[in-house]
């Protein structure tokens, strides 16, 4: 099946000699949900404008359902809803206007009860008769996502969604995706909530300084980078590591009552066991252990700092 979206070589560079994009190239599946994750300026801002019709790209080509961004601009966009980082809406209009105009700019009949159907999935149908200038913030965001959602895109960018929203919207935004994504809707979001790619996303590409440093399933991706923590738990605090134990870069917690010992899952030798002897010949009792994962912050830190799978 070909990809719901395809970008093929997309550079952009600006008059003042800033490189956005260097070279990306990526394809996105039908149905799937793709996070971007990267540092500010790193360029996931311009990849999605471009993608959108908003900036043009130096060089590079993109198609949107096999239309391209540029010869066949009118089909591509309107298989397209975006939400921007910007909360910005018609400041007098009602909310259940609001997402009507937005829909008949792209063309499509009246449907009130798509309408309705948008605004009850989104908490916003009590608000429907409220001019966007009463909603608190967090609902004007969701605004931005039903006017994104009312001529039905087959493809979703949401640039930094939650951006400023309190614990229980996000988690709200969360299960929309979700049944969006359910419905088969194509959702691309950029964020930089770490939990929120770990939580939501299929696959998760980290762009830096312009460049797209890799794409990968979620769970390949912790599989390659990802390590463990092994926290020990110990009888009687220490007041500091016994020079015996130093090779082993063990850090304490707790006051002294937690050694913690990283450790590369993919090695032959852990050096677990050897630890382990180590401690007991240094006279250091442990009451409990316990293994973690790292976590996808720690795999982008590390990949953004320059380490390669």
């Amino acid at each position: 099946m070909a990809p719901i979206i395809s970008i093929k070589s997309l550079s952009k560079n600006y008059a003042s000699g800033t490189k956005a994009l260097d070279d990306v190239s990526l394809d996105i599946e039908d149905g799937e949900i793709l996070a971007l994750l990267g540092p500010n300026g790193a360029g996931k801002t311009t990849l999605i404008s471009i993608i959108c019709g908003l900036v043009n790209q130096t060089s590079g080509s993109v198609a949107v359902g096999g239309h391209d961004i540029q010869a066949d601009y009118r089909a591509a966009r309107s298989l397209i809803g975006l939400v921007p980082q910007e909360v910005a809406v018609e400041t007098f209009e009602t909310v259940i206007s609001t997402v009507r105009f937005s829909r008949g700019l792209f063309g499509k009949r009246k449907d009130d009860a798509k309408i309705e159907e948008i605004l009850r999935a989104l908490s916003l149908w009590d608000k429907r008769n409220n001019e966007n200038r009463e909603l608190s913030g967090g609902m004007k965001r969701r605004v931005l996502i039903a006017k994104a959602l009312s001529h039905e895109p087959r493809v979703l960018f949401l640039d930094e969604p939650t951006a400023g929203v309190d614990v229980t919207l996000r988690r709200e935004m969360w299960d929309l995706v979700r049944q969006l994504r359910a419905q088969g809707v194509t959702i691309i979001l950029t964020t930089h909530y770490i939990e929120e790619a770990e939580e939501m996303a299929d696959r998760i590409g980290v762009m830096d300084k312009g460049k797209l440093l890799l794409v990968k399933n979620k769970s390949e991706l912790m599989a390659d980078f990802g390590r463990k923590h092994l926290r020990m738990e110990l009888t009687a605090p220490l007041d500091a590591i016994p020079e015996i134990l130093s090779g082993y870069a063990l850090q304490l917690e707790d006051g002294g009552r937690t050694l913690v010992y990283d450790y590369d899952i993919h090695q032959e030798r852990t050096g677990i066991t050897r630890l382990i002897a180590d401690l007991a010949d240094a006279g250091i009792s442990v009451r409990d252990l316990d293994s973690e994962k790292s976590s996808l912050e720690e795999v982008f830190l590390r990949l953004v700092d320059g380490e390669t799978a």
